[in-house]
């Protein structure tokens, strides 16, 4: 069998969510470990590397870039680039699929980013949500990292997921947010208590919910969101006296005065503020809002809206410490309440 050009083994994954310039190192890096890129190969030229990849020019310099940090890539006149030297440092490779691109997650991969530094390759997917998806990158992935970090929610089809997160080696896998049912074994997992969180949470917000007498939680319908939240929810309603209402539809919402809504969704928050603002109701005075996740523009908008969240910051460094320490243990991941005056 012919053996491959140097340029043919680096490929970049245009649905992959790392940048490019990274999966060109991390390309050229497994190359390496595998025995197909040896010290003194020449490598492509920075425009070769940009037009057999489809990139930008200044995607392929950044990461020859990043391998001359890392002491692998040189360069001289007249010959190019080099392979100086294959003995570096990078025994972690990680695989992260994650089921949706947004601030939380971005927070959690920047974190563990910040904390691995280049101790370690990461390969971020998104599989929004869609568990054939899901099971195919799974599938055509998982034997190829040293650690597979996974975030396990779907709206349809995940009924066969366990037996699927179950054929990966438990030394392997981090689990983070949520356990699916039927997952066995000991491996790492930094999770949310969703039932007892947002009781916890509500708990500490009664002295400004006393001033409302209905809770409302606008819990979509079709979403990948936990059944717990709304058991935790029921419960508090319960146990405080509170009448409450779970509704399915954001677009069915009618304001009223002494009504609280707790929303889980961005795109609902948006409509939901749209909709009180229609009426004469002050938000904070005789309507209240709490919203489901911490995100920056949250702390500005309506002078500030209350929000319940887990710390996703704090997943991210414990993800990293539990592949560092290669812990097999299961963490609860911190969940904070921020008061401000929409409610």
């Amino acid at each position: 069998m012919k053996k491959l050009a140097i340029i043919d083994l680096i490929k970049v994954d245009p649905y992959s969510s790392t940048a490019k310039y990274l999966q060109i190192v991390n390309a050229v890096l497994k190359e390496i470990e595998k025995g197909n890129i040896r010290a003194g190969d020449n490598m492509p030229s920075i425009n070769e590397l940009s037009i057999e990849l489809d990139v930008a020019r200044d995607t392929a310099e950044r990461g020859y870039r990043q391998l001359r940090k890392l002491g692998v890539l040189n360069a001289v006149p007249r010959r190019g680039y080099f392979i100086e030297n294959t003995s570096f440092r990078r025994p972690l490779n990680l695989f992260l699929l994650f089921n949706k691109l947004s601030t939380p997650k971005k927070a959690i991969y920047d974190s563990m980013v910040k904390v691995l530094g280049e101790q370690a390759g990461i390969d971020l997917y998104i599989y929004n949500n869609d568990y054939h998806l899901f099971k195919r990158l799974l599938a055509s992935n998982k034997e190829h990292y040293t650690h597979l970090v996974i975030i396990p929610h779907f709206v349809d089809g995940g009924e066969n997921a366990a037996e699927l997160i179950n054929s990966i080696p438990k030394e392997k896998l981090i689990v983070l947010d949520n356990i699916v049912p039927g997952v066995k074994g000991e491996f790492g997992s930094i999770l949310i208590d969703f039932k007892n969180d947002i009781y916890q949470a509500l708990t500490e917000a009664l002295d400004r919910l006393a001033k409302y007498h209905t809770i409302k939680i606008i819990f979509p319908r079709h979403s990948y969101y936990p059944k717990e939240i709304l058991q935790g929810f029921t419960h508090f309603c319960q146990d405080n006296a509170f009448a409450y209402e779970v509704i399915g539809d954001v677009t069915q919402v009618d304001p009223k005065q002494g009504e609280v809504y707790i929303n889980l969704m961005e795109d609902d928050l948006v409509t939901l503020i749209e909709k009180i603002q229609t009426t004469s109701l002050v938000i904070g005075q005789d309507v209240g809002i709490i919203s489901y996740n911490e995100t920056p523009i949250k702390k500005v908008v309506l002078q500030g809206i209350t929000t319940m969240s887990s710390d996703f910051e704090e997943m991210g460094v414990m993800a990293a410490q539990a592949i560092l320490n290669g812990s097999t243990e299961k963490h609860k991941v911190p969940f904070r309440l921020r008061l401000r005056p929409s409610l």
